[in-house]
């Protein structure tokens, strides 16, 4: 049998990461019904808790920080998943911390690398943008995963690691699939966030995908989520807003496809057939995509590549084997059922 790790826990007990990392730090906003059941099944498999930074010696603790934002997307349980496993490897704890929609997430390390003796920290979704001051604040390796920037032009660039995949590219290269399918009308269901985020350079991809072929963009086309959350249920009501709307498209990309799937309920619900008459798209290749009917045309993201080279390149850095890198990751453009070539 395979080691026991968090994201088991979590999957057993029908709760997210985060609710069982709240359990395990006596988090006092956690259901103590909820809590309770985490500990037995704890106790019952006899997992060893080794984001529990406070059971180790503060003069020996070796802790590595993952910090998450967009917890609620299931996109970051395997990357967790895998990323426990690689720090457990190196004799290390992991701390896990989620972050809230309106928290800044690197305000949240300071604060966590005051509670925790920090060997390094690496941050899962969110966006790059940060203050050098505040950056520099930080006094271990820091590495972005998921979230790419235009390094090229970034004067901190030096300052930290970037694991990703070209954000802005592979959602060029998903929209223009869908206008070589025919489709003109493409709606996208995008976030509001202004950090620079994979957000802002995916629906950079859609709008210049657009440009490159003369499609005049309709504002109305461009949707967003709400309260900045990836959810099913949040796909859904906008997908639902974007129907009642009125407005003509052949054709909805989601940046995530926890979003797509929610729309594709929306659509069923509305008597809307896909793809028949509506073309669907995603963002990610979560395993849910494969799943869900019809399957998700999506652009994959090689995610367990992504979290082990995330945790070498933090720990040659650790190390001092490396200077700060920022790698770049293809993406895989996986069709689906659940889009078509219009009829001319």
């Amino acid at each position: 049998m395979s080691e026991i790790t968090i994201v088991e826990i979590a999957r057993r007990c029908g709760v997210g990461v985060s609710t069982v990392s709240r359990a395990i730090n006596n988090h006092s906003d956690i259901n103590p019904e909820t809590k309770k059941r985490i500990l037995e099944v704890i106790r019952e498999t006899g997992y060893i808790p080794n984001n529990s930074a406070r059971n180790l010696k503060r003069n020996d603790a070796k802790c590595i920080a993952v910090l998450v934002k967009g917890i609620t997307n299931p996109f970051f349980a395997p990357m967790i998943e895998v990323v426990e496993h690689e720090v457990e490897i190196r004799k290390y704890a992991l701390v896990l911390r989620h972050v809230d929609a309106y928290e800044d997430e690197v305000d949240v390390a300071l604060e966590l690398e005051k509670e925790k003796r920090l060997r390094g920290i690496i941050f899962m979704g969110g966006n790059i943008n940060h203050s050098a001051d505040k950056m520099n604040k930080l006094n271990v390796p820091v590495v972005f995963a998921t979230i790419g920037s235009d390094i090229a032009t970034d004067p901190d660039r030096k300052r930290y690691s970037t694991v990703a995949v070209d954000d802005a590219k592979e959602s060029f290269k998903m929209v223009e699939y869908l206008i070589g399918l025919g489709h003109k009308k493409i709606a996208i269901m995008t976030e509001g966030s202004d950090a620079h985020s994979v957000v802002q350079l995916r629906l950079r991809g859609y709008l210049d995908a657009l440009k490159k072929h003369d499609i005049e963009v309709n504002d109305r086309l461009i949707r967003y989520v709400d309260q900045r959350i990836y959810t099913m249920h949040n796909g859904y009501e906008t997908a639902k807003m974007l129907i009642d709307s009125g407005e003509e498209f052949t054709a909805l990309y989601c940046i995530s496809d926890v979003l797509a799937v929610g729309a594709l309920r929306a659509f069923a619900d509305s008597g809307i057939s896909v793809p028949q008459q509506v073309s669907v798209a995603g963002f990610d290749g979560q395993e849910l995509s494969k799943y869900c009917v019809p399957r998700l045309t999506t652009i994959k993201q090689p995610i367990e590549d992504m979290s082990r080279e995330t945790v070498r390149l933090l720990f040659d850095i650790i190390d001092k084997e490396s200077y700060h890198r920022h790698i770049v990751f293809p993406g895989e453009l996986v069709i689906g059922e659940s889009t078509r070539k219009l009829e001319k």
